[in-house]
């Protein structure tokens, strides 16, 4: 028991659980800001509610409208996650890359430590490649 509480008490699964819970609230505001905001704007001529939007084939009913404004909220939640966390981290990660490129490289004649933009060799005074 005392190592199951210690595992709930880790940070990781506390961060998780918390994330969970405000992910499951930021689908409720970008489903509420679709159903009450985008649809009526990207409406079909005469229809404002999308999930009023259905048909039928011998006598089943498909409502094909709900599932209209679900496609229109994972598109709007998909591009916010896209461009508030998947673009600001792979640019972090790369200035990260750029930052951890090496300085110094080695001299292929005599084997001292130079400077990457260095053409000639500050030791041995012999021209080096690239």
């Amino acid at each position: 028991m005392k190592d199951f509480k210690a595992f709930l008490l880790r940070g990781n699964v506390v961060e998780l659980a918390i994330a969970v819970v405000i992910g499951i609230a930021f689908e409720a505001v970008i489903t509420a800001f679709v159903r009450d905001l985008i649809t009526p704007l990207i409406s079909i001529p005469g229809k404002t509610n999308f999930a009023a939007l259905h048909f039928t084939v011998n006598g089943s009913t498909f409502s094909y409208g709900d599932f209209v404004n679900y496609v229109i909220s994972f598109v709007i939640l998909a591009a916010v996650i896209f461009f508030l966390v998947v673009k600001p981290l792979n640019a972090m990660a790369t200035r990260r890359q750029a930052s951890a490129a090496p300085t110094t490289k080695t001299c292929e004649h005599c084997a001292s430590t130079i400077p990457v933009a260095a053409r000639v060799c500050a030791f041995c005074t012999r021209d080096v490649s690239g």
